[in-house]
């Protein structure tokens, strides 16, 4: 009988050290996105890398969603698909964004062309180089996501921050 008290204490321990790691670690709360429990959203979760631009990856607590930073960055899979708009179109990393409306503390990107469709939403700082975490991004993503089945007609460039 010794034996699975021994392994019933080893099964404590190691919980305890598990807990004691999660208490050390910063968990944001992202909201996740209508469809977020489409399973498509599986593919890209597991795809999200550990860095972005120079942001570390932070832990959520919003199924299918990412953040670097503290959060800079936020990634959510399963938000509306739009619709075509007139609004700027633009291809990076091989995925087209419609980049939406500026906002004074944040600019937002949402996948054009793909079902669910994928937000990034960049906080608005002097030392982001929006560009490169958007492709980064994409980059990191393009394997999980669902083909296109639209894509950009008239791309531009990607503005400035």
């Amino acid at each position: 009988m010794p034996l699975p008290r021994r392994l019933v204490a080893v099964a404590v321990a190691a919980g305890a050290l598990m807990l004691s790691l999660a208490a050390c670690s910063t968990t944001v709360h992202v909201e996740p996105a209508d469809d977020a429990n489409n399973p498509a959203c599986a593919d890209v979760s597991v795809l999200l890398p550990e860095s972005v631009a120079d942001f570390d990856r932070v832990w959520t607590d919003g199924q299918a969603t990412g953040a670097w930073g503290e959060p800079t960055v936020v990634l959510r899979c399963g938000v509306a698909p739009p619709a075509p708009s007139d609004l700027v179109c633009t291809t990076i990393g091989n995925v087209d964004w419609l980049v939406l409306d500026q906002e004074d503390e944040r600019q937002r990107l949402v996948s054009y062309g793909r079902d669910p469709a994928i937000e990034i939403i960049i906080r608005r700082e002097a030392e982001v180089d929006f560009r490169t975490v958007v492709e980064t991004l994409s980059k990191a993503i393009q394997p999980g996501l669902q083909p296109a089945t639209a894509e950009c007609t008239d791309r531009v460039e990607f503005p400035g921050s």
